[in-house]
């Protein structure tokens, strides 16, 4: 399960990234913002998983 959470994590952080790229390239700040959105989301997932790994050795 971890390992798909993590995968989810790193799918978030390119798609918020690719979509916030994308906004800023056509001027449009509401998609820029979603993207990163996006991958804070991802981020957060990422952080997440990985203090559950600490403690969990």
């Amino acid at each position: 399960m971890a390992g798909d959470q993590k995968a989810k994590a790193k799918m978030e952080q390119a798609k918020g990234k690719a979509k916030a790229a994308a906004g800023r390239a056509v001027g449009n700040e509401r998609m820029a913002a979603e993207g990163q959105a996006e991958k804070s989301k991802g981020d957060a997932r990422e952080a997440k998983e990985k203090t559950k790994d600490v403690f969990k050795h």
